[in-house]
């Protein structure tokens, strides 16, 4: 009788064991949707491209479906990374250097989407022809402590200068960017240093230039946007995430090599999703000045996460083990 309890004991134990084991396969099953995270912005080109032409939904078939979230800023979508809302997502690098500190390494960037694509202008008549001019004058940036900021920090660095925020004579104020060019009429801001389209589009409306986007930093060769991916995603989603970066790979190329017609479809796709599009003359300009690339800079990066610490954006620099996804 005893014998017969122990065997049917140890049988209940190796039953129980199994099911652990199921239960702890179970928890690793690959995704069902992919969740991806973009701004309905020329700068994110591929994701505009990508999402219209449905080329990932084709790539991944029936068994896995693609969800897309367009956002107006990069804080919006760093705490939707953080809760896991979004798996992959097209960001700016310094909102991408913030998310990887912030969420100690967790959100990793995993390949560059685009570079350069800023302008300095000034409102007509302002007296400003270079950056030493910007003294005691006010400039726009579209948010604090995102590139275009980081960018102006550095060039007002370079040539001695220092925001009235840290004891210097130049205002720097954040303005939405399709805001800037109302409040540029009205005098209340004498410069911008802005990301396209609206680059383009101030100049149209008649802004002047003052520094073109290869001299606002590294020669236009600093990565604008990247794309992010969240650790733990790509470690139990690999397959998943090398069919994004096989879309994301195929998207550049095309852009660089058809721009006229992918532009037509990422026009396109911004009226589809925001019920305006750009002049054509507006989204072929700012594209002179976007290079379309998925090589990351990462001299870039290292020195926006040098300013965003000077800054106090962000408390220490990320190593690139941790900042940097293994593919």
């Amino acid at each position: 009788m005893k014998r017969t309890i122990k065997k049917l004991t140890a049988l209940i134990l190796i039953v129980i064991l199994a099911l652990s084991v199921t239960a702890c396969s179970n928890s690793g099953e690959k995704a069902k949707e992919i969740h991806i995270g973009y701004f309905n912005n020329v700068t994110h080109p591929q994701a505009l491209l990508t999402k219209a032409e449905g080329t990932l939904e084709k790539s991944l078939g029936d068994d896995v479906s693609v969800k897309w979230t367009a956002f107006n800023a990069g804080p919006a979508e760093q705490e939707a990374l953080f809760a896991g809302d979004i798996d992959i997502g097209y960001i700016g690098p310094v909102p991408a250097i913030t998310a990887n500190s912030k969420s100690n390494g967790d959100v990793q960037i995993l390949s560059s989407a685009t570079q350069g694509g800023a302008i300095l202008v000034k409102r007509q008549g302002a007296d400003i022809n270079s950056v030493e001019d910007l003294a005691g004058k006010t400039v726009a940036i579209p948010q604090i402590g995102n590139t275009q900021h980081l960018c102006l920090l550095n060039l007002l660095k370079e040539k001695g200068l220092k925001p009235t925020t840290e004891g210097g004579d130049v205002t720097v104020s954040a303005v939405a960017n399709a805001d800037v060019a109302n409040t540029m009429e009205r005098g209340d801001i004498d410069a911008a240093l802005v990301p396209e389209p609206w680059g383009a589009t101030l100049l149209e409306k008649g802004a002047e230039l003052v520094l073109d986007y290869d001299e606002v930093y590294l020669e236009g060769n600093y990565d604008v946007a990247v794309v992010v991916v969240r650790k733990e995603f790509m470690e139990n989603n690999p397959e998943l995430v090398e069919k994004f970066l096989e879309a994301h790979n195929s998207a550049t190329e095309k852009i660089n090599n058809d721009l006229d017609n992918s532009l037509k479809i990422i026009n396109k796709e911004l009226y589809d999703a925001t019920g305006k599009s750009l002049s054509e003359s507006i989204i072929k300009e700012a594209f002179t000045r976007i290079k379309v690339s998925t090589e990351i800079n990462k001299t870039s990066i290292s020195n926006f996460a040098k300013i965003s610490k000077e800054q106090e954006f962000i408390k220490d620099i990320p190593t690139d083990e941790n900042l940097y996804a293994k593919q």
